[in-house]
């Protein structure tokens, strides 16, 4: 299958949005991103107001499920569009497997919002692409983002011992194939 075009999204679910990240979305990106409890496992660090800009314009024009690149999708409150949140989407180079990562600002948290976008995130590369397996990786520390890997069907496949921002941690791998979803 080819990667999907701009119009897969918006894409609507139980409670969220899908779509595309717009410049318009530096004021609630930038403070769910700049949040101390929201980044303290992610691999981002806070941007500064013009970084972020860049980063949602690239985010809004760059092509969903590209091979070899990561894809920001917003995670947006339906009525309002207003962005609460973002997915991360990795294609590999060959098309064989892709990884997602995910992001919720606190105030949407604990509703089921991150849980049923990563879902339908997860059916979306299934749908647009020829990959086997789709990955989420964690920190063993991150309850929350573990509880969620394994409510989406997700299945730990291995612990690693890591450094994190200079810390020990395990990380755990989650994976999910064609046939589980």
């Amino acid at each position: 299958m080819d990667s999907p075009s701009v119009d897969t999204l918006p894409r609507l679910g139980n409670g969220f949005m899908l779509r595309r990240l717009t410049s318009d979305d530096l004021p609630e990106f930038q403070a769910y991103r700049h949040d101390p409890e929201v980044g303290r496992y992610q691999g981002w660090s806070a941007m500064s107001d013009e970084e972020a800009t860049a980063f949602l314009i690239e985010m809004n024009t760059t092509p969903l499920l590209n091979p070899g690149s990561w894809t920001q999708i917003g995670i947006a409150e339906p009525n309002t569009r207003r962005i609460i949140g973002d997915i991360g989407v990795f294609l590999d180079q060959d098309g064989r497997y892709a990884e997602v990562g995910f992001t919720l600002a606190r105030h949407a948290q604990g509703r089921g919002v991150a849980t049923a976008a990563v879902r339908e995130a997860i059916s979306l590369i299934f749908a647009a692409t020829t990959v086997d397996r789709v990955f989420g990786i964690t920190d063993a520390r991150n309850s929350s983002s573990v509880r969620l890997l394994e409510r989406v069907g997700m299945q730990r496949t291995e612990a690693t011992n890591a450094v994190f921002r200079g810390e020990q941690c395990v990380e755990y791998v989650y994976a999910v194939l064609r046939d589980d979803g």
